[in-house]
């Protein structure tokens, strides 16, 4: 027998309505409105741009300067100038045909040296193919940039990747890859696993406006905001991306702009301002790692050289222009301004420190082209444990094939 109990029918109860009556729509905020218009883009002033220094290497507001001693400063000038010495070398290198690519970052040292200073020598580093200085900033050697470059038996990366693509487990830089955006999900996959892991370590994403385009970019942001990780998005807008001018490349506020769609804090910084650069990226730094969240950078520079030796930038812009922004607004030119109106840099210190630059520079290069190449067999390691059956037959075949005609081949340039 089944028993069924009385239920009574009553009238459904009857909400109480909030004194104010707000949205309450799931991942949204704001209050309702009778009026029909559309949120334009253009409508605020846009995003402004933080500095710390003035073109003539004043500062600004006393409050926002970070107050470095004058060995310091003198060390962010060095690195500037010998980033920017190498870069001229090895793009004249490359002129010459002794290395097959180069990418120059002239115009863009103060982004590499004052973000890098401002880092923990243990944070992750994920860049493009343009933030050399970082690297160079933490300690990687001359003699190390040129093995890379020439491909030589001195390079980490056994001369298995492209110039200019380099990495450092030691110094926690990731190796670059060449395609574009690529570094940005799996900086945020890197950042997922230091806030699992729950140590005090950051992660820091480079790449340019025009990887901003692309749907890596807009993965990586979406999900560091929802997942919450430990990580900069620096994002250096250099006006150009490889040939296409940023009024081609978005519409919108940049890419600072993007950052409140996607719930993420953001800045614009004047790129060519190393105190300015340095002062963001380590309050960024601290709050990421405190608050384990992510930041966004947009550091606003100009790329005075070509994008890289594949590319003539002549047919896309003029040189008068280019030549304006180099004498005007270069980031070496103002940091000198600043070291020598407090008279702790001068001509003789100018000119020696060039000279020094220079023969550090030729000697590491020099020294990388009397390297033998890798050798042969390194094109079938490090892929598995143990080399499969498929790769031992084509490596006994490369070498039947290297022993019949080594006469064609210049075996004696490879490592033994």
């Amino acid at each position: 027998m089944r028993v069924f109990a009385n239920i009574a029918c009553t009238e459904a109860p009857v909400l109480q309505q909030p004194l104010t009556d707000r949205p309450q729509f799931p991942g949204a905020s704001g209050e309702y409105t009778d009026q029909l218009e559309f949120v334009e883009p253009d409508v605020t002033a846009g995003i402004p741009v933080y500095r710390v220094m003035g073109r003539n290497g004043e500062i600004l507001a006393p409050s926002e300067d970070p107050q470095f001693p004058q060995e310091t400063v003198v060390d962010f000038y060095k690195n500037m100038t010998l980033f920017n010495t190498m870069d001229r070398i090895l793009y004249e290198s490359q002129r010459q045909g002794r290395i097959a690519f180069y990418a120059t970052n002239f115009g863009e040292e103060g982004t590499h040296v004052g973000s890098a200073a401002a880092l923990d020598p243990s944070d992750l580093v994920f860049s493009q193919y343009r933030e050399s200085g970082v690297l160079l900033y933490r300690g990687f050697p001359l003699d190390l940039f040129m093995a890379q470059c020439y491909a030589n038996a001195d390079d980490l990366g056994k001369g298995r990747q492209m110039p200019v693509h380099y990495g450092s487990k030691e110094l926690n830089f990731v190796t670059i890859s060449s395609t574009l955006a690529t570094q940005i999900p799996q900086a945020v996959g890197a950042a997922y696993a230091v806030k699992q892991a729950n140590s005090d370590r950051a992660v820091i994403c480079y790449f340019g406006e025009g990887a901003a385009s692309e749907g890596d970019a807009h993965a990586g942001l979406l999900f560091s905001a929802t997942l919450e990780c430990p990580i900069i998005f620096f994002c250096r807008n250099n006006g150009y991306a490889i040939s296409t001018p940023t009024s081609e490349q978005y519409r919108g506020d940049g890419i600072a702009g993007r950052g409140a769609g996607y719930g993420i804090p953001s800045i614009r910084v004047d790129g060519n301002d190393v105190f300015a650069i340095y002062n963001v990226t380590k309050e960024a730094r601290r709050r990421a790692v405190t608050e384990n969240r992510p930041f966004l950078i947009e550091a606003m520079t100009y790329r005075v050289g070509h994008h890289s030796t594949s590319d003539d930038s002549s047919t896309y812009r003029s040189m008068d222009e280019v030549r304006q922004w180099e004498q005007r607004d270069h980031p070496i030119s103002r940091l000198q301004r600043y070291l020598t109106a407090r008279g702790w840099w001068s001509e003789e210190q100018e000119e020696a420190w060039r000279k020094e630059a220079q023969q550090q520079v030729m000697e590491a290069l020099l020294k990388a082209e009397g390297r033998p190449k890798p050798h042969p067999d390194l094109l079938f390691t490090d892929a598995y444990q143990d080399l499969p059956p498929n790769l031992v037959k084509q490596r006994e075949a490369m070498w039947r094939h290297l022993g019949e005609y080594k006469s064609h081949y210049p075996l004696d340039l490879y490592e033994e």
